[in-house]
């Protein structure tokens, strides 16, 4: 069995199409919500990987989580099952899109490291796994679906946070706009000091629930986004303090 060691955790792998990678122990260790969240929904959770980090940073949070595939589901509730949270994790075997069709709790925070290629691209001819495509194209659940459905879960007062390609960063923000879902917080993430920017972190609030900046007796604007920027490593291996600060609570050999 292909193992996963945290400091607190260990997560199963074997059986998922998607292998734990950088993105995900980013955007769980990233996360960060206004107040302590007493309910977090992790769709798409894959190995459980970011759910169990949200078991551990908030433990007085519920963590609920949603997985499609078969094999995934059933590794994800093997991973939960086996850590020092399971009396606070459970796993949903179904598609996002019938799980907020039928579910009525709303959540503090909502947290996704979603399938982010585009469907409508053209297929990897060397990644013959249809479940591998499944975890990274968007058919099964394209950006506006899941924005949807985080507008119908979240709390009013709630966060939604993500992890996307910054090239899709545009097109996502407009489906959120139309969702009312504001961007309170971005990091751009750089895999070395010179490489181009592939990944952007965002948190969202709704719009009604923002603080109102005054800028004159007669105009009212939401408070701006803060941005950020994060490089990984200075070079292979020798990571930036930046990374290992925000991922020291995480890692095994941070």
């Amino acid at each position: 069995m292909s193992v996963f060691k945290f400091k607190q955790f260990e997560v199963a792998q074997d059986q998922c199409a998607q292998k734990i990678g950088t993105d995900a122990i980013l955007l769980g260790a990233w996360a960060d919500p206004k107040e302590q969240p007493f309910s977090i929904l992790d769709i798409g959770t894959g190995t459980g990987v970011i759910a169990l980090i949200m078991a551990q940073r908030f433990s007085s949070a519920q963590v609920d989580a949603i997985e499609i595939d078969d094999a995934a589901f059933e590794q994800a509730t093997f991973n939960f099952e086996n850590s020092l949270y399971g009396d606070r994790l459970f796993c949903y075997h179904a598609s996002f899109q019938e799980f907020y069709h039928e579910v009525e709790e709303r959540y503090d925070l909502i947290i996704s490291n979603p399938p982010f290629f585009d469907g409508n691209l053209e297929r990897d001819d060397q990644i013959v796994d249809q479940k591998r495509q499944q975890a990274r194209f968007d058919d099964a659940l394209p950006f506006e679906e899941l924005v949807y459905g985080v507008y119908q879960l979240l709390e009013n007062d709630g966060t939604f946070a993500c992890i996307i390609p910054s090239d899709r960063e545009e097109a996502f923000l407009k489906i959120t706009d139309h969702f009312q879902l504001v961007p309170v917080r971005k990091t751009y993430v750089k895999g070395t000091a010179d490489a181009p920017v592939k990944r952007v972190l965002i948190e969202f609030r709704f719009r009604a629930c923002l603080p109102v900046r005054q800028e004159s007796e007669k105009t009212t604007s939401n408070l701006p986004t803060v941005i950020s920027h994060l490089i990984i490593e200075k070079s292979r291996h020798d990571y930036t303090d930046d990374y290992v600060n925000l991922t020291k609570d995480f890692y095994l050999k941070m």
